[in-house]
């Protein structure tokens, strides 16, 4: 089988796509995989350093004033141009876009050619590249109840984000060893994306010197570019409190903490339900469409996750919604059960064998 996969401009669609990868690796050992991504996003350089084929699109999104628009219509139409030679010299049996600008591109040409094509929807709103490609395509594979209502029945399966079959599976290790904290300590992870955030931290600084004084231990990962500052104000806590700038393996820690508290990004939100975690979840206010809100509602509609909106966001607050949290077992046991029943474990195989029935199709 030979596949082109297309994931552009952030690791909310590129990572879900190369776990997808290296399941199908497991399952088809002769399958052929090309990249087609930007030319100066994370993905072309993470892609290539895996050793994966990959070739870049010069695209940009239809934004800007009317002149620019103009301008990145005419980009678009460059690129679909350069896709079809692209989709001539591998053919491939299926395309399959994971968001970003330059899956328009690569799933449209595709579709023209009359190839197989699929685009995977990470977030509950639909986002403006997968908008365009509704009516393209010939399978959707969403993560949320909300998306899949709006995509078309006739050709959408719920079946989940990929990165959830990943941590699902893999060899985690526990928190209470990975910090040298004793095992009958509580333990709360604050994590806000691995860049971090400026306005959180403000609040943080405050949440994190009560929080000090009580009877769990606290991970706050400050994020790198704030951990200097953070480490000068806060230097002199006591040492329940753990700072640290970033964190490389989050599935570890989010299986094992009483209570994570993140943003509302896709995939964070496919792992804390696929490994059953209870949440706080403090979207971002700052992406595209404030999709993170929506993403978070789902958990909170079932059940499945506590949410706090930055702008109702103080140290009080916060502090006092921990410490309810960790002393009601009841409620934590319950957050991490609807999480369960969330969580889309088996998400990979579900996608694969998608795959295969949309190309017996053909």
């Amino acid at each position: 089988m030979k596949i082109i996969v297309s994931a552009g401009g952030t690791g909310g669609h590129l990572y879900p796509a190369l776990a997808l990868v290296e399941y199908i690796k497991t399952q088809d050992k002769e399958a052929e995989f090309l990249f087609v991504g930007t030319t100066d996003r994370l993905e072309s350089q993470v892609v290539p350093q895996l050793g994966y084929a990959y070739r870049g699109l010069a695209v940009k999104g239809l934004v800007g004033n009317p002149i620019q628009k103009l301008k990145n219509a005419l980009i678009f139409i460059k690129s679909l141009k350069k896709s079809k030679q692209i989709l001539k010299e591998f053919q491939p049996d299926i395309v399959i876009g994971f968001g970003g600008y330059p899956s328009a591109s690569i799933v449209m040409g595709a579709s023209q050619l009359k190839i197989p094509t699929m685009i995977h929807e990470q977030n509950s709103i639909i986002g403006l590249t997968n908008k365009v490609l509704i009516k393209k395509v010939n399978k959707i594979v969403c993560c949320y109840e909300k998306a899949y209502n709006e995509f078309p029945s006739n050709k959408t399966v719920l079946l989940g984000n990929p990165r959830a079959s990943v941590v699902a599976h893999q060899e985690l290790k526990n928190i209470h060893d990975l910090y040298h904290i004793p095992a009958s300590r509580q333990t709360v992870v604050i994590v806000m994306g691995s860049l971090g955030s400026s306005s959180v931290n403000r609040v943080m600084k405050e949440a994190l010197r009560q929080m000090q004084y009580d009877d769990y231990d606290v991970i706050y990962v400050t994020g790198k570019n704030y951990y200097e500052d953070m480490q000068k104000e806060l230097g002199d806590l006591q040492d329940s409190i753990h700072l640290v700038p970033y964190i490389d393996d989050m599935p570890s820690l989010i299986s094992s903490c009483d209570v994570i508290v993140s943003r509302a990004g896709a995939t964070t939100l496919a792992e804390i339900t696929a490994l059953g975690a209870a949440a706080i979840i403090i979207p971002s206010p700052y992406v595209v469409a404030n999709h993170q809100e929506y993403n978070a509602m789902e958990l909170v509609r079932a059940k499945a996750a506590r949410m706090i909106l930055e702008k109702d966001l103080n140290a009080d607050a916060f502090v006092s919604e921990i410490r309810h949290l960790l002393k009601d077992q009841t409620l934590l046991q319950s957050l991490k059960a609807h999480a369960c029943q969330l969580g889309k474990p088996h998400a990979c195989e579900d996608i694969y064998q998608e795959i295969l029935k949309t190309l017996e199709r053909k």
